[in-house]
């Protein structure tokens, strides 16, 4: 079992995984290094992260870092459990940059919306967060998951029903 992540540890990552690349490229990260990132809680369990563009050197960095640094690194992004919604990399808050990588926490609506789909306590914690920081507006995320709604199909796992109600549902619990 490895180490809980925390903010500094968050920290040599980035550092180490931009110096550990051969190409330029974008991590996003999403879930628990967001809330640790910006105060919500102090520690979680994995970095969840995606790469795009993925560069080159990044994968084989991985179980390196994953080691050295005693992390729980995943391959994990809101897109694998809801549809991606529209322009989500240019609502993705920019954290940093080091060396070739700029880190950056995935869009919080995406975030938001996969959260609510799951929909364990801690997940509702991090999305009434977001919407009292200001990251999410329960109208524009209800806007968003319209324009992705069909797309369920893709997603078997998902009861559209339910997600639905739950994404008008969390402006209701707020207001």
């Amino acid at each position: 079992m490895r180490s809980p992540t925390t903010k500094e540890r968050v920290d040599q990552l980035m550092r180490r995984l931009g110096s550990a690349v051969a190409s330029e490229g974008c991590i996003y990260f999403t879930g628990g290094v967001s809330a640790i990132l910006l105060g919500w809680r102090e520690m979680t369990i994995d970095v969840d992260l995606k790469a795009d563009p993925e560069p080159a050197g990044f994968f084989e960095s991985l179980p390196r870092l994953k080691d050295s640094l005693d992390l729980n690194i995943e391959l994990a992004s809101p897109d694998l459990f809801v549809p991606a919604l529209p322009g989500w990399k240019d609502r993705s808050p920019f954290i940093a940059r080091f060396g070739l990588l700029d880190f950056h926490h995935y869009d919080f609506y995406g975030q938001a919306l996969a959260k609510l789909e799951r929909d364990h306590p801690r997940d509702r914690s991090d999305v009434a967060c977001m919407i009292r920081e200001g990251f999410v507006v329960p109208q524009r995320l209800l806007e968003l998951f319209t324009q992705v709604e069909t797309d369920l199909i893709r997603y078997p796992a998902v009861d559209p029903t339910s997600l639905r109600r739950r994404v008008v549902d969390v402006g209701l619990d707020l207001g």
